[in-house]
């Protein structure tokens, strides 16, 4: 059993399913009486809820990446300020459908070459890395064709098309081998049942 906040988060390209395995591991923890916040980005506070509309909504080319940068840091601040840090404080394990390595790769690699940027405004603005990160990984066509089949109306991303699902997923691999040990790399072809299973046992094991 987890004796101590714990910060937790889930990356992957758009459709791989770190969703879905978000919220089986919340489940379990639950399950097991344990105090639970998960949460997402952008989002998870009112004032990044608001902000998470802008990102997520509307034309791809909306907003350049030097923009987006500042908008998911603003997004990022207040999500941390309201939601992750209170519940750290409380001593409670915090689980996030995305944080700041989404950025790292977004805007930092798959959008521009702006990864100097994304860290120095994570380190004026964040500076908290999660404890453990899982970042799913999966085949980028077939995780577009689920993304895009949700009909969210969130799918901004999505819309700049399988060559940047392509480049995102190089760029995960990459901060997956750069951010070990903190990161590890989870094969997300297979079904969400195992998945959990795989997760459950490296969470169980980081926490010890």
């Amino acid at each position: 059993m987890v004796k101590r906040a714990f910060f937790v988060t889930f990356e992957g390209i758009d459709g791989s399913g770190k969703s879905t395995q978000a919220r089986l591991l919340a489940d379990r923890l639950r399950e097991l009486g344990l105090d639970v916040v998960l949460t997402r980005e952008p989002g998870g506070s009112p004032g990044a809820e608001e902000i998470r509309r802008l990102l997520v909504q509307g034309a791809p080319h909306r907003w350049s990446p030097e923009t987006e940068i500042l908008l998911f840091t603003a997004a990022r601040r207040d999500h941390l300020e309201n939601t992750i840090d209170p519940a750290l404080a409380a001593g409670k394990i915090v689980i996030s459908d995305r944080y700041a390595d989404s950025t790292r790769v977004y805007q930092g690699v798959a959008r521009a070459d702006l990864g100097g940027l994304v860290d120095q405004l994570h380190h004026l603005m964040i500076a908290r890395e999660p404890d453990l990160t899982l970042v799913i990984d999966m085949d980028p066509a077939q995780a577009l064709e689920r993304g895009l089949g949700r009909n969210s109306g969130e799918d901004r991303f999505e819309d700049f098309g399988l060559g940047f699902q392509q480049a995102l997923r190089q760029g995960f691999l990459a901060l997956a081998r750069r951010a070990a040990p903190r990161t590890v790399l989870i094969d997300g072809n297979r079904t969400p049942e195992v998945i959990a299973a795989e997760i459950a046992g490296i969470f169980d094991r980081a926490t010890k």
